[in-house]
């Protein structure tokens, strides 16, 4: 009986490990999590196609490169002003990235950017996918753009 006790607690304690999370947002900390790097896309419906639009990467945190968990986001600590250097890509038709449109523009976070720890957040290259020039950071909650192409 005490065997069989022992092996229920054994199977309870592994399936208890098992099932916390190991996600970042479970660690308790001061920080938010800035998506690393994220591309845009919008579907056409009336060319039933996805245009690709552009891609942003965050090359560096306060002049050093950053840390980026597995699930691609960088902690960032809540209320703390930082300067976060970001490339940016076009990319053609097929995904692919067009070089000779890359581009290095910084983006200021102030103490007031972030005030609630444990949010994603994801830093797009533009406010929409397509007709836009340019490299502008834009702080989304949402994968998505911001605006839809009419």
């Amino acid at each position: 009986m005490n065997r069989t006790i022992a092996s229920l607690t054994s199977m309870l304690i592994v399936s208890g490990c098992q099932s916390v999370s190991d996600s970042p947002e479970h660690a308790g900390r001061n920080t938010v999590f800035l998506s690393a790097q994220h591309c845009l896309s919008e579907y056409l419906e009336d060319l039933e196609k996805n245009h690709y639009g552009p891609c942003l990467k965050v090359v560096s945190v306060a002049g050093t490169a950053p840390a980026v968990t597995r699930e691609g986001f960088i902690e960032l600590p809540v209320a703390t002003p930082l300067m976060l250097e970001t490339s940016c890509v076009y990319r053609h038709a097929d995904g692919s990235p067009i070089p000779q449109t890359m581009e290095t523009v910084e983006f200021t976070i102030t103490p007031q950017t972030f005030s609630k720890p444990g949010e994603r957040w994801y830093l797009h290259a533009h406010k929409q996918a397509r007709d836009v020039v340019g490299c502008e950071p834009t702080l989304s909650r949402s994968t998505y753009p911001t605006y839809k192409t009419d």
